[in-house]
């Protein structure tokens, strides 16, 4: 069993409070007197208070993830596997936990905060699937994910219905799996749009066809071509 360090015993605490006091000082300030911990010692641990809590609870069910992934958790083709992934997720929190961490990260002094960690759970879940990509596209599959897996915890932070929730939720990163596959058309349409603009600069506009590429006069004629000179002031 592993030793936990003063701050994990801390965070572990607060969030017993939390559920009750919300992700704030209040519940740090509790759990600190639950360890008989100095309240200075609390706010080096936590800093920026409840959105230090938050983003450590955050955390640690990515590191769940990522535990989950690499022990062949997701199952089936790579989408059903990010769908799994983010079903997944969401089923080892807390509600009321993601609640209260949400509404500390919605302020706008911690948007950047709250932006980094949607990122990060995209990337444990690309990364739990093998992901190799290291063009562009390993930038577009998590940013793609992350308003995915963002919208999804939205929705399963609004349904408190107790028939067909599951359900319901269930469909919700499917309605997103298009984006996630649809992202390498998108860079592919962008492609094809700049070609097209390319060309249409050296259509003829008499013919309607492309003009046939030529070579400068100098260099067909086999002359390097003479650099400008500086005009003087």
């Amino acid at each position: 069993m592993a030793i936990r360090t003063d701050k994990e015993k801390l965070i572990e605490a607060a969030l017993g409070h939390a559920i009750f006091d919300g992700m704030n000082d209040k519940a740090i300030m509790a759990a600190a007197r639950d360890l008989a911990m100095p309240p200075d010692l609390a706010r080096v641990y936590l800093p920026q208070g409840g959105a230090d809590l938050a983003a450590a609870y955050h955390r640690q069910g990515d590191a769940a993830l990522r535990d989950w992934l690499a022990d062949g958790g997701a199952t089936g083709r790579f989408r059903d596997k990010i769908t799994q992934a983010v079903m997944y997720r969401l089923e080892i929190a807390d509600r009321e936990l993601v609640r209260g961490g949400a509404a500390v990260l919605a302020l706008p002094q911690h948007a950047a905060l709250g932006a980094k960690l949607l990122w990060e759970t995209a990337d444990a879940v690309w990364d739990g699937l093998g992901d190799s990509s290291q063009d562009v596209n390993w930038y577009s599959k998590r940013a793609t994910l992350s308003a995915v897996y963002g919208a999804t915890a939205l929705y399963w932070l609004g349904d408190d219905s107790r028939s067909g929730g599951n359900a319901r939720l269930s469909r919700s990163p499917h309605r997103g799996r298009n984006a996630l596959r649809g992202h390498q058309e998108l860079c592919a349409q962008a492609a094809r749009r700049c070609n097209a603009w390319r060309s249409r600069d050296r259509m003829d506009p008499q013919t309607g066809r492309a003009h046939a590429a030529r070579p400068h006069p100098a260099r067909r004629q086999g002359r390097a071509r003479r650099p400008r000179q500086c005009r003087r002031a």
